[in-house]
């Protein structure tokens, strides 16, 4: 049996979302959600102090209501969170039919996407999925990547990314001269030179990998 979600990364920049729902499970997706800017509504009668929080500090748009059908194909990417059987399967009619890509939580037979498990070092992400077939597997093994990837990885995240122009300055046109440079980063010894060396030490570090 093939899988049914294609891993892909999307910028989801100033695109419109919605989540349905108030609750802690709603908050999860929103918090995730506004670490990549994009503009949230929510709708909800009730929400969760956070989610008003967020609201009343221009995070996000809050409309205390109930959902109204087909409001959600107005939206780029649409999550329902709610508890009530017949919203969330008004929200997922109103998407299909829209091309409107929809999660709606716990219930994969509704969903056009899922949620991976996610672990973000700067602008380093790592993701594991099980195609929404074991989602607790996904939470166990992100907690194993928790430890193989410690917080020192930020650094090395933003490095790698410096030293990549550092590389396309110097070596353009010259792709073994570039591997070459990324082979002497990536055999470094980052744990040690992070924890010892100051900035500017770890600069010249930098400059000796061209």
């Amino acid at each position: 049996m093939g899988s049914k979600y294609i891993p892909v990364c999307v910028s989801l920049k100033g695109s419109r979302v919605l989540v349905v729902g108030g609750g802690n499970v709603a908050l999860r997706k929103i918090d995730h959600l506004l670490d990549y800017d994009t503009e949230v509504t929510v709708i909800a009668p009730e929400v969760v102090d956070k989610i008003r929080y967020y609201a009343d500090s221009g995070k996000l748009t809050l409309e205390s209501r109930e959902y109204r059908s087909p409001e959600a194909s107005q939206y780029r990417i649409v999550i329902s969170a709610c508890d009530d059987k017949s919203v969330n399967e008004a929200v997922f009619g109103d998407c299909v039919n829209s091309g409107t890509l929809v999660n709606i939580v716990d219930n994969p037979e509704l969903c056009s996407f899922i949620f991976p498990a996610v672990v973000k070092r700067d602008h380093l992400t790592i993701s594991v999925s099980t195609d929404g077939r074991a989602p607790f597997l996904s939470s166990y093994l992100r907690i194993l990547l928790e430890d193989i990837f410690p917080t020192h990885w930020n650094k090395i995240a933003r490095y790698a990314h410096v030293f990549r122009k550092m590389v396309q300055d110097r070596h353009d046109h010259d792709s073994e001269a570039k591997a070459a440079c990324f082979e002497r980063f990536l055999a470094a010894d980052w744990k040690t030179i992070i924890k010892s060396k100051s900035k500017e030490e770890i600069e010249r570090e930098l400059e000796e990998m061209l």
